[in-house]
């Protein structure tokens, strides 16, 4: 019973809305997104600490059609919508099922050597118990999969 109202009361520090909860950052003009937070709630692949730092998505070919490839993963995803959709920069929230928490994933693609920079936050909250960085995850083997299969499709006609 102890363990119980203690995995609760951490669930629920977790969860504590913080100041700033609104989304003001973006990418600066040195083509940086912007870093994370002290809190274990944000990956980068910017990032210069291990604990926040997760590795850039990569392409391999044209950066247009790695983009399209991208943009269709985020639009088949349930409860993302998206807020930016320039050139080389992709922002777009993702709201949790159960709390109706926003995170902000934000992806910047650099065409110089075909890599997608991404970093993935919370708005809120302290802890995310891991969902950005299985959020990135699983986008990076989707992205993986839809190209390799365009590529096998343009390979066979």
């Amino acid at each position: 019973m102890r363990k119980a109202l203690v995995f609760i009361s951490a669930c629920m520090i977790a969860l504590l809305p913080f100041p700033g909860s609104g989304f003001d950052n973006h990418m600066d003009t040195n083509r940086k997104l912007p870093p994370c937070p002290d809190s274990p709630n944000c990956v980068s692949s910017q990032s210069t600490d291990e604990a926040h730092y997760i590795a850039p998505l990569s392409y391999e070919g044209d950066a247009t059609r790695a983009r399209q490839a991208l943009l269709s993963i985020i639009r088949s995803t349930d409860r993302a919508n998206f807020v930016t959709a320039e050139d080389n920069y992709i922002h777009a929230e993702f709201t949790s099922l159960v709390f109706r928490f926003v995170d902000d994933v934000e992806f910047y693609l650099n065409v110089d050597n075909n890599t997608i920079e991404v970093r993935s936050a919370s708005r809120k909250g302290h802890y995310d118990f891991g969902v950005n960085r299985k959020r990135v995850e699983a986008i990076r083997k989707r992205l993986s999969e839809t190209l390799s299969r365009e590529e096998r499709e343009q390979d066979e006609t």
